[in-house]
């Protein structure tokens, strides 16, 4: 009969046994001092001793020579001793010298009267868990400086709310804002203020959460206010159990490459205009040879005709058909215009000078019911122009111009100095122009009449109010003259028609103009009645002046800026605007003191000096004024 082994006697033995069999933790006793008590099969495998190797032995034996010397196994064992606990990872030294990763724990053991009786140490070898984790941290780093390292893109976290958590350079440079500043922050503060009232950035997110990406291109803001043309991609991230843990953002500024690309367009479609516009000439030169050739015939015909002195119904025949040949004429010279055929008389002229000497001839065609206003450019450059074909070119932009406001309206020629990019205004080269510019406050094109403006024949004009020549001659004169024509226009909000030609270099000479007087004097003439203003400057045109003429105190002075050989000042007292006649007088002394100055107004001139208007230190002519009246003045 075998005898019953008291539980009491038979525990220790069960648990040195499970003890002695784990192999994956290296579990051990320690004294109190710290000397190995006991050695398992795990310990043996981890740290390569044999137990017979190592008991007795301190266990900072298995610690690195400097934790050794930092005092680290010293207060491990206090650590455990007073907080009944030490846990840790570290390097820890294998028998033949290699290391291993370890976690460590290290518990106090306690007899049941509550002695300390020594320690109880586990150990677990994780040096590949450990492997893994800096993989992961150095794979991590490496990310993060890629993504910092990028400034071409912005790259961005989202959390599934739109609420972004990380930053990079890239989204710095392009949005302008630190990681400091948009941290937390929604990314909707990027979109323009009305795609936010539209809700478009919601609207990505949800796209983007549905179907697993969103994409697209639009108008983004920076910090500064100022807006860029982005790309934009948002795509969902997912976690092992497919919950949606926010999104990626990726954005790069497409703004250059979409003006490159609308550039590209422009000079296609400006391409593509000229083609059809030097198509058009071709076939309209072409006729107008041929008809001028036949109306060379007819013409002929005509004369051989009137020889045999005809008289009655045959000789009225003959004067209408004379009349007809002559239109035809008229007609093929404005068709070779267009076509860009006609011979021209270039010479070297100051446009400013050009339209300045024309500007009575201007002003009358714009008519009295439009406010007609020059804006010359200071200093500008010279041209290589043909002067008649210049002030025909221009009487036709202001009469197509007052016909586009019958109501009324205003109406400005403009001129400057311009620096254009290639293809910039049609297909002109990069280069140096002079820009001539008419504006009017009128009814404005379609864009589909812009388009046709420039063929001959078409008109938008009611039947017998125009033959669809005039655009056509100015633009076949203007690009003859090496130039091109723009037309900026608005239903509703009147055009402009820009006209480039290009400028000559420093040190070309001005050619007399067709136009100057026998003597080089100029008058001013300041009205703002146009009836009134119309027969003063015929009055000083008749004394041999050259006429520039202004509607009120201010256009004068600003006239004066641009014209200061003016030799001549002719103004009413009375004038709109707040600035009198007597003003600009005083005005003009002050800056102009070589400038003759005749006031005149309706008032006699005791009524004048009654309202305190001095006028003694001025020339003055009461209306109705005769020409001796002024010249009688103008020779004291």
């Amino acid at each position: 009969m075998l005898k019953e082994t008291p539980p009491s006697e038979s525990l220790p033995t069960r648990y040195e046994l499970l003890v002695e069999s784990i192999s994956d933790y290296a579990i051990y006793m320690l004294d109190t001092e710290g000397r190995v008590s006991s050695w398992n099969t795990g310990a043996q495998r981890f740290k390569g001793y044999q137990a017979q190797e190592v008991l007795g032995e301190h266990f900072s034996k298995f610690y690195t020579p400097e934790d050794r010397e930092g005092g680290l196994p010293a207060r491990a064992l206090a650590t455990a001793l007073r907080e009944g606990r030490y846990e840790s990872e570290g390097w820890r030294v294998r028998k033949d010298g290699s290391r291993f990763w370890a976690s460590v724990v290290i518990d106090p053991v306690y007899t049941p009267r509550g002695e300390h009786v020594g320690f109880a140490k586990i150990t677990r070898d994780i040096t590949e868990r450990k492997e893994a984790q800096e993989a992961l941290r150095l794979s991590e780093q490496r990310f993060r400086l890629l993504v910092q390292g990028v400034t071409d893109y912005a790259l961005y976290m989202l959390s599934p709310e739109g609420l972004i958590s990380n930053w990079n350079l890239g989204a710095e440079r392009i949005k302008g804002f630190s990681q400091d500043e948009v941290l937390n922050t929604h990314f909707r503060r990027f979109f323009t203020p009305e795609d936010q009232r539209a809700g478009v950035p919601e609207r990505a997110l949800a796209t983007a959460a549905r179907e697993g990406r969103y994409e697209s291109e639009g108008w983004r803001v920076r910090k500064d206010g100022t807006r860029f043309w982005a790309h934009a991609v948002l795509d969902a991230i997912y976690d092992e159990q497919g919950t949606l843990i926010g999104f990626a953002k990726i954005t790069r500024d497409n703004t250059e490459r979409r003006k490159t690309a609308e550039s590209l367009e422009q000079a296609r479609a400006a391409l593509f205009q000229a083609q059809k516009m030097e198509a058009i000439g071709q076939l309209t030169g072409g006729v107008a040879h041929d008809f001028n050739n036949l109306l060379a015939v007819v013409s002929s015909g005509i004369d051989i005709l009137n020889t045999m002195q005809l008289s009655g119904p045959g000789a009225r025949v003959l004067d209408g058909m004379r009349r007809a040949v002559d239109r035809g004429a008229l007609l093929t010279q404005q068709l070779l215009s267009f076509a860009r055929q006609q011979p021209l008389a270039p010479a070297v002229h100051q446009l400013n000078t050009l339209i300045a000497g024309f500007e009575a001839v201007l002003r009358r065609a714009a008519g009295p019911q439009v406010r007609f206003e020059l804006n010359l450019g200071p200093q500008l450059a010279l041209v290589s122009v043909d002067e008649a074909r210049f002030e025909a070119a221009l009487l036709n932009l202001v009469v197509n111009a007052r016909d586009a406001m019958p109501e009324g309206g205003s109406l400005t020629v403009e001129t400057r100095n311009v620096s254009l990019a290639e293809n910039e205004v049609g297909t002109l080269p990069a280069a140096a122009y002079v820009k001539v510019t008419v504006r009017d406050t009128g009814t404005g094109m379609s864009q589909a009449t812009r388009l046709r403006a420039f063929e001959p024949f078409f008109t938008t004009k009611e039947p017998g109010k125009g033959t669809g020549l005039g655009l056509s001659q100015v633009y076949g004169f203007i690009v003859q003259s090496g130039g091109d024509v723009a037309i900026d226009t608005e239903v509703g909000f009147g055009t402009s028609i820009r006209l480039y030609l290009p400028a000559l270099p420093e040190g070309a000479e001005v050619q007399p103009s067709s136009n100057d007087k026998p003597r080089e004097e100029r008058a001013l003439v300041v009205e703002d009645d146009q009836l009134v203003l119309e027969a003063a400057s015929e009055l000083f045109q008749a004394m041999g002046y050259t006429v520039l003429s202004a509607r009120d105190g201010a256009e004068a002075l600003r006239l004066l800026q641009r014209e200061p050989d003016i030799d001549v000042l002719f103004s009413d007292v009375m004038m709109p605007n707040g600035m009198s006649g007597l003003e600009l007088a005083h005005a003009v002394r002050e800056r102009y003191p070589a400038v003759k100055i005749i006031l005149a107004s309706g008032d006699p001139l005791p009524a004048l000096k009654s309202e305190q208007q001095d006028l003694s230190e001025f020339a003055f002519v009461s209306k109705p004024y005769r020409l001796a009246d002024v010249a009688r003045h103008l020779r004291t």
